[in-house]
């Protein structure tokens, strides 16, 4: 997979999570890829304040950019 495509696939998965983030008042953005393997994103809204965004982070978000982009080993909240 080359990096665009790896882009466009972890940008896919942000676009099927991100209905259920803003339907309680929060959102994400992509921040950057590093090293092909690694994604930092930014929780937004009401995510930034929220006590179980670490859970979300994990198993939604995690898991939804593993399924478009299996060789991601982590995603990290840089807020």
């Amino acid at each position: 997979m080359t990096p665009e495509e790896l882009k466009t696939n972890v940008e896919r998965a942000l676009e099927e999570i991100r209905p259920f983030l803003q339907s309680d008042g929060g959102d994400i953005s992509l921040v950057s890829i590093d090293n092909e393997n690694s994604v930092k994103v930014r929780l937004q809204g009401a995510c930034v304040g929220c006590t179980v965004n670490q859970m979300t982070l994990k198993s939604g978000v995690e898991m939804t950019i593993k399924k478009y982009a299996p060789q991601i080993e982590e995603v990290v909240n840089v807020g």
